[in-house]
């Protein structure tokens, strides 16, 4: 069985949007090697469709032999109707469609919207890789905003010397 890691850049009071607005001064190669770790231990990428067009823009250009452009990618949308980049789209409802997916293979999945919501509320997240950013925006999008209570369980912490701490938590 495989599992679905979910990885989420946050900032210290919670905020999850525009992360390429606030994040990119943290990067650096420590940031670099974590992430590579992750898509070296995914078979596939498992995006919502606003994130599929942003890394679509970001990534090929980057290198065909990255190990993030051979990959499959498997999109979650309400209005694509067809992909590029060697994605699929989702075929029938989320929930069963990334079942059947992670059943034999390991996803990651990057970005945070109606599909990080979906999966939280069918409890098909086996990993969450939150990295928790130096700064506080004071406003923005927030990922349990309008949840109930969620109670997960600390796996494993990874602080980095530019103070961005990952904080890995599964299902409690």
């Amino acid at each position: 069985m495989g599992k679905l890691i979910e990885s989420t850049f946050v900032t210290f009071d919670g905020v999850i949007s525009d992360p390429g607005m606030w994040g990119s001064p943290y990067w650096d190669d420590e940031h670099s090697a974590y992430a590579g770790k992750l898509v070296e231990d995914a078979d596939a990428l498992l995006l919502g469709r606003e994130t599929y067009d942003a890394f679509i823009k970001a990534w090929p250009q980057r290198g065909a032999d990255l190990k993030i452009n051979q990959m499959p990618k498997h999109v979650a949308s309400r209005t694509l109707t067809e992909t590029t980049w060697n994605a699929s789209l989702l075929e029938g409802e989320v929930p069963e469609a990334v079942s059947t997916l992670k059943a034999d293979r390991n996803l990651l999945k990057y970005g945070t919207g109606s599909l990080s919501r979906t999966l939280l509320d069918h409890q098909l997240v086996d990993e969450y890789h939150f990295w928790v950013f130096p700064v506080a925006l004071g406003s923005g999008e927030r990922l349990f905003d309008g949840f109930d209570t969620t109670h997960l369980k600390l796996l494993d912490t990874c602080p980095f010397e530019s103070g961005i701490v990952v904080h890995v938590y599964g299902p409690k």
